[in-house]
């Protein structure tokens, strides 16, 4: 049996649920990978799982940052790695469940860069810029060096990115250019649910009306009560960035609304693109989204 089941996908195709009933199948627990369900208080602009959805099957990596920190995808993976390792060696099948595509490859594959040397003088050097400068000047650095890199590293991974500049500066070659690939850690099942683009559209839709009937607006203003305002990463998502826009210029709920759907939309576009690039990846029908069905592919 393979060791690892990935659901992923676009936004609003039903992972968690499909998670959950996968997880209660397998005696084991789920492991979030969405860049956002990391941070306390965004519970409706998220989806958030509530503990009736979650149906008694623990989940890892929901609720553990504020929100006015900024999280990487490099500190995503020192944290739901050892969890992912732990579940293993207890004998069960980790279920990773998310729409973050650099959170799950993160997991699922181990970028050592081969046997490409270090030099720690370089590394202080990138690290000293990326505190003075800052992340995005970092990554415009990795752009300018190695463009094919920066298309697979995401700018908040520091770590990747110094990596990739401090090969560059060493070698005078392009860390895409060296023979190191994706080296898988496991052995996994990964699955997406793939809807007719028309019916996921309708989905987005419905979900973004669910979440201003449940509040959304509200959970902004009390997260910018807290602390949190247009410069903290959390407020960056798809619904809280419109929604702190237009409180701050006065624009209309309706306005608002068709502004989240269009974003929604684009990045579920984004998603699917990103995910069909995932080795060994099966695109299941909603009527196939089945956990018998879905287990199936742990033995192929």
């Amino acid at each position: 049996m393979k060791k690892v089941l990935v659901i992923c996908g676009a936004t609003a195709t039903g992972k968690t649920a499909l998670a959950v009933k996968c997880a209660k199948a397998l005696d084991s627990e789920v492991v979030s990978a969405d860049s956002q369900l990391i941070y306390r208080g965004l519970d409706i602009g998220t989806a958030k799982p509530t503990a009736e959805e979650m149906d008694g099957v623990i989940h890892h990596m929901i609720d553990i940052v504020d929100p006015q920190s900024s999280f990487s995808v490099s500190d995503y993976r020192e944290r739901a790695l050892p969890v992912v390792d732990r579940l293993i060696n207890k004998g069960k099948v980790p279920v990773i469940c998310g729409g973050t595509g650099f959170y799950i490859n993160s997991l699922l594959f181990d970028y050592s860069y081969g046997a490409a040397r270090g030099d720690e003088q370089i590394r202080a050097k990138y690290i000293k810029i990326a505190e003075e400068r800052g992340k995005d000047y970092l990554f415009n650095l990795l752009k300018e060096a190695d463009e094919p890199s920066s298309r697979k590293i995401h700018p908040n991974d520091t770590k990747r990115v110094i990596r990739a500049l401090e090969i560059f500066e060493l070698s005078g070659k392009r860390k895409s250019d060296l023979n190191d690939g994706q080296t898988p850690r496991y052995s996994y099942a990964a699955v997406a649910i793939d809807f007719p683009r028309e019916d996921l559209y309708a989905r987005i839709d419905q979900r973004v009306d669910e979440m201003f009937a449940n509040g959304l607006i509200d959970e902004v203003k009390s997260l910018i009560e807290c602390g949190a305002d247009e410069n903290c990463q959390c407020m960056q998502a798809i619904g809280y960035k419109e929604v702190l826009e237009c409180l701050k210029n006065g624009n209309l709920e309706s306005t608002m609304r068709d502004i989240i759907k269009r974003n929604t939309r684009h990045y579920a576009k984004r998603q699917i693109t990103f995910f069909k690039k995932l080795p060994g990846i099966v695109w299941v029908k909603k009527e196939d989204a089945q956990p018998e069905k879905i287990l199936e592919l742990l033995n192929d």
